[in-house]
């Protein structure tokens, strides 16, 4: 059961106007669950991505970046999404880059348009050739199910070792314009900031020029999806996409002005609540925990020290078993790598409880407290590191007995 994260209410999705959506049971992995998804999008779409910077990143991770490329180039514009779960297609060498381009070509075949046109993604197991019989006798009925209302079944459609689907939908109005925007997430682990085993997409149907969507989905991820982290490990097929179908009354044509701050303010927000949607949903988790580095020289010190508490398994487990063990979390900003730190200064909350003042343990600070804090399935760390103004925060969960046994059974 995710962590204080209700399931999303299918008709509280709203369709956006440029994009439908068709599914399908194509048995990749599991018979009897969705494992295709199509998305089909209006001409005069922008689309515009962020992905893995795993080196060993996955065929359809290099096919999707060639086609996004290629428009950039005066190549067609993109107007389809293909997805499949329960295979990653993910260190398969030339064939599996075959399979990533016979699946473009095949969904470009049934919906008219060109190969180039289609965005691959895949998730699930790594070093295993998709099974392209399967996948190709699915794709028919994804396309021929298109609709513009089934945003709750394209988040099941992307699932793996999820417990629940994961979507967000609003209409927000942007310099008297109303904008609507929906957007699903998959991931549960192998997440880790620069991406994870994680997949988001997100539709709004405000027209958004090209360069100006790249900025924009760069600034959401950075904020979002480049800020959650579960297990430390960085998957090889993370893929973060938003849509611009340019159906709407809204345009923004340049990165500056009060409209587009506002559109990149509430994609932002967005964004932010569909990757905290996988930290509540990570595998066996018990405990939601936002990491605040505040009073840092810059925001990648404040990062860096952030990512060291978050990733920590000693600080993980600290949290399940509501251990106040909180030296751990000063041994993780001390080997965080920011060399010049004088930990004198530093001091440590655990909500509103003051643990560590300059350097040590608060002479007030009494365990039962801190206990008291971490029972809660909410917790915030905040360190204050007294060096500047700078600050980040980074969202993560406790690491439990079950993190174990889900992926010790992950292919059976």
């Amino acid at each position: 059961m995710a962590v204080n994260s209700p399931l999303p209410v299918a008709a509280d999705l709203k369709p956006v106007n440029g994009v439908e959506i068709g599914f399908a049971e194509a048995g990749i992995k599991k018979p009897n669950r969705k494992d295709i998804l199509i998305m089909k999008l209006a001409e005069g779409a922008t689309v515009s991505g962020v992905f893995t910077l795993n080196r060993f990143c996955a065929a359809p991770v290099q096919v999707s970046k060639a086609n996004l490329e290629a428009v950039k180039n005066g190549g067609a514009p993109i107007r389809a999404l293909v997805v499949n779960t329960g295979n990653a297609n993910a260190g398969t060498g030339e064939q599996g880059l075959a399979n990533a381009n016979v699946t473009c070509a095949e969904v470009a075949k049934l919906l008219g348009l060109e190969a180039g046109q289609v965005l691959p993604f895949s998730t699930g197991v790594i070093l295993e050739q998709l099974p392209m019989p399967k996948l190709l006798a699915g794709l028919p009925a994804a396309a021929t199910s298109l609709k513009a209302d089934n945003w709750f079944n394209a988040a099941e459609a992307i699932m793996t070792t999820d417990t629940q689907p994961k979507a967000a939908s609003r209409t927000v109005t942007i310099g008297g314009h109303a904008v609507t925007m929906t957007g699903i997430s998959k991931g549960a682990g192998m997440i880790k900031p620069n991406m994870a085993t994680m997949l988001g997409y997100l539709a709004i149907d405000a027209k958004v020029a090209q360069p100006v969507l790249d900025e924009l989905v760069k600034h959401a991820a950075d904020h979002s999806f480049n800020a959650i982290t579960i297990d430390g490990d960085t998957s090889t097929n993370d893929s973060f996409i938003v849509i611009a179908t340019g159906t709407g009354s809204l345009s923004i044509d340049a990165a500056s002005g009060a409209d587009y701050e506002a559109l990149k303010e509430a994609v932002t927000d967005i964004s932010r609540n569909l990757a905290q949607q996988i930290i509540r949903d990570g595998e066996g988790a018990t405990k939601f925990m936002t990491i605040t580095v505040d009073e840092g020289n810059d925001v990648a010190e404040c990062r860096k020290i952030a990512y060291a508490i978050a990733h920590s398994p000693l600080v993980k487990t600290a949290f399940f078993a509501s251990d106040p063990n909180l030296g751990r979390i000063l041994a993780a900003v001390g080997y965080a790598g920011v060399d010049d730190l004088d930990v004198t200064k530093l001091d440590l909350y655990l909500d509103d409880v003051w643990v560590a003042k300059a350097g040590g343990r608060n002479p007030d600070y009494k365990e039962e407290d801190g206990q008291r804090v971490m029972k809660q399935s909410e917790i915030t760390v905040r360190v204050k590191l007294a060096r500047g103004d700078a600050t980040a925060t980074v969202w993560t969960c406790d690491l439990s007995h079950d993190y174990v046994s889900i992926n010790a059974d992950y292919r059976s």
